[in-house]
């Protein structure tokens, strides 16, 4: 077996050599490792499970195990880039000196080797002893990938056991927020064989397999195999289950069986909500009659299943297909921006921040009285991703002059121009559009002068953001107008 070390030595001996080891070293032999462990298991090209601990190699990733192969479609070239940055960012930040690695570690190799014995007590076992450690640490997750568990787990996936499908599922879901392991997840042809479970009559087989592709479906490749595998159809029939439910018998059974639906459709959500960051997935997801599900489900008072169907609808709210649609869906959108959730609250703004050029959804969010709970938003100072999605929904909405009107009642301007200062970009980019629709309005103009807003805003002019500085020439040269504003 190769090793920086002496080659006589025994499998125990270079255990025990390993916390002694310098982190260049225990980086060549973790690597020499994983070779030895490629060529155990005939896996051809799994270049990112080879990785070793801490190595992350560039350039090369195999496709798939099984499927998947061909011509990448023409979207996936362009999108889904900047959260595979973020995923190779958080990869290079796993690099470390680890040799001083804890008892966990060691102690979850021992379990993983059980799961390799073929005994199905053994294995149930397994799984049950590694589910109890913390798997959301990420020395826990590389112990299982370092010595092949992975593999064993995706294998798992195929055994007629019940209880090793949804044991090896559940620690394949908490492993896989790990952005290294859900590529190599990806590899090992897991996704395939999730796909397939999502046909399984057993719920919460179906449940764990919907959550994992939404943890693994992450990066464009995986989005890509999950559509080119029959997933999205599959997952929109998750949908479908709970909106039907809830009817008839009144048991104690029957509102167990639609607790479950519920669970399960809240997955498939999670999962359409990975997936919808894809054009073409998209589209698969319209075809497959997603639209109207969305619109039943976001009715729903639960709070855990509107988070993924308002991060479904604030991701396809730029889709001519999906804004018609939503007209529709204006007052449910509404009614959860007057919530207490802020994350769903978020969803929601974004989502008429996205769609609110057109002027008919415009009209409808001041019919339905969503102006006033926009307003209100601005007061969410701390929470800067909400912020982004209130101002930037304020911004399009008052390209309406009706809509202007009653932001002048609620004194939205001198909120707005209270942001000028102190915040992000990208919530600045929205805060400066709002004032350049608004200040197309003469009473307007006077209400930013007095509030204070011209100085902020020509000093916002010494940025480089493109967007804002737009944004801000517009306001400035709309406030020019009045001439006390110029002097």
């Amino acid at each position: 077996m190769p090793s920086t070390t002496t080659t006589d030595n025994t499998l125990a001996d270079a255990n025990r050599q390993k916390l002694l080891l310098s982190s260049r070293a225990w980086d060549t032999l973790a690597t020499d490792r994983n070779n030895l462990r490629r060529n155990n298991t005939n896996l051809t090209k799994t270049g990112s499970l080879e990785r070793g601990i801490n190595t992350r190699l560039g350039g090369f990733t195999d496709r798939s195990r099984r499927g998947g192969q061909g011509n990448p479609d023409s979207e996936e070239s362009s999108e889904g880039d900047d959260d595979d940055e973020e995923e190779d960012q958080l990869i290079e930040r796993t690099r470390q000196d680890q040799t001083d690695l804890p008892s966990e570690y060691w102690q979850i190799q021992r379990l993983v080797k059980y799961l390799k014995g073929g005994n199905p007590t053994a294995t149930v076992i397994a799984l049950s002893s590694i589910r109890d450690f913390n798997l959301s640490i990420e020395i826990c997750q590389l112990a299982i990938r370092d010595v092949g568990g992975l593999e064993v787990l995706v294998n798992l996936l195929e055994t007629d056991d019940i209880d090793c499908k949804i044991g090896s599922l559940y620690i394949l879901k908490e492993v896989s927020n790990n952005p290294s392991i859900r590529r190599n997840i990806a590899d090992l042809g897991g996704l395939q064989t999730m796909v397939k479970l999502l046909d399984e009559p057993e719920k919460d087989l179906k449940c764990l397999a919907a959550e994992t592709i939404a943890h693994v479906a992450k990066f464009k490749r995986a989005r890509r195999v999950v559509r080119q595998n029959g997933g999205i159809k599959r997952l929109v029939s998750l949908l479908e289950n709970a909106s039907v439910s809830g009817h008839g018998s009144n048991t104690h059974a029957s509102h167990n069986d639609h607790a479950k639906n519920i669970e399960v459709a809240r997955a498939g959500a999670l999962a359409l909500w990975s997936l919808s960051r894809s054009n073409l997935n998209k589209h698969a997801m319209q075809r497959a009659g997603v639209i109207p599900l969305l619109a039943k489900l976001l009715k729903s008072s639960n709070d855990n299943m509107l988070i993924p169907v308002g991060g479904i609808i604030e991701e396809c709210a730029t889709d001519p297909v999906y804004r018609t649609a939503i007209r529709g869906m204006i007052p449910d959108l509404v009614k959860s921006l007057s919530g207490t959730n802020a994350e769903l609250q978020k969803h929601c703004a974004s989502a008429i921040f996205k769609c609110a050029v057109d002027k008919e959804i415009r009209d409808l969010v001041r019919k339905h009285l969503g102006l006033r709970p926009l307003h209100d938003l601005l007061q969410q100072t701390e929470n800067k991703a909400l912020l982004a999605a209130a101002t930037g929904a304020i911004w399009k909405c008052a390209i309406s002059r009706e809509n202007i009107a009653q932001f002048q009642e609620f004194r939205t301007i001198d909120a707005l121009v209270q942001l000028l200062n102190n915040q992000p970009e990208e919530v600045l980019v929205n805060v400066v559009g709002a004032l350049a629709e608004c200040a197309k309005e003469a009473e307007n103009r006077t209400t930013i002068r007095k509030a204070g807003g011209i100085s902020p805003l020509v000093n916002l002019l010494t940025g480089t953001n493109q967007a804002l500085l737009v944004n801000t020439c517009h306001a400035l040269r709309q406030c020019a107008e009045e001439p006390e504003s110029v002097t």
